[in-house]
């Protein structure tokens, strides 16, 4: 029998199993802590969300709890924490009543929700070439993208690496933060710490940046493959 609209809308929103890495042969379980498909159904719950992290912010800036600012604001603890966590909008006398407390005027709480979300578009070909330790090597990078200050406290740096007959290997990058590869084209096997992975085109590989790491043995010519590099928005890189 044919699901009816509810039915699938029911089995949309059922817990998804946890994703599976094989990891050295062995297989594991990681849950997913964020559903990469949710939205935020209007403009006015995205207020809701940005006011009541700000709130949220202020009050541990402070070193003071829930209770304590119930008590600064004569709200109560519930109403408080629904604010707080973006499910109800508050009153005007409800924000000027926190801006009292916390110290700071109402149109701080608007912060988050009127700041300016980026995008980057770059066209095949139109990448930036840059220089990275590497270069040095024969390595083109060619950076395809790049949002610096931004509302998550993540830096991206996506490159698309190319290697030629006149590159070399070049095993000993180090550096704060992930990094994750995909390879397009070529063979190289590539250490990472005491590790060797032999990477063919749709091989990836994730890992800890801080380990030393690169192309330890270039084994087909020309080669390319995407390294996306992130670390906090705080760090050099």
């Amino acid at each position: 029998m044919a699901k009816t609209g509810s039915d699938s809308k029911t089995a949309s929103t059922r817990a998804k199993p946890p994703a599976k890495a094989s990891v050295d042969g062995k297989t594991i379980r990681a849950p997913l802590t964020q559903n990469p498909h949710a939205i935020r159904d209007t403009r006015e719950k995205v207020l809701e969300v940005a006011i009541g992290r700000e709130v949220r912010a202020f009050r541990k800036k402070l070193g003071i709890t829930v209770a304590d600012l119930a008590v600064a604001t004569d709200i109560s603890l519930g109403m408080l924490s629904k604010i707080e966590n973006g499910i109800t909008s508050p009153s005007l006398t409800t924000l000027q009543a926190l801006s009292r407390a916390l110290g700071v005027p109402v149109t701080a709480f608007f912060r988050r929700f009127e700041e300016e979300r980026s995008a980057v578009f770059v066209k095949a070909g139109e990448g930036l070439d840059v220089e990275r330790r590497g270069t040095r090597a024969g390595h083109q990078y060619n950076l395809l993208g790049h949002i610096g200050s931004n509302t998550s406290g993540v830096v991206v740096e996506p490159y698309l690496i190319t290697l030629t007959e006149d590159s070399d290997v070049f095993p000993t990058f180090q550096h704060e933060g992930m990094e994750f590869l995909y390879m397009l084209e070529g063979e190289v096997v590539y250490r990472h710490g005491s590790n060797l992975y032999p990477m063919k085109p749709g091989d990836s590989l994730f890992f800890d940046a801080d380990a030393p790491h690169g192309p330890e043995q270039l084994t087909k010519l020309p080669m390319r493959y995407l390294s996306i590099i992130c670390y906090p928005q705080n760090s050099a890189g």
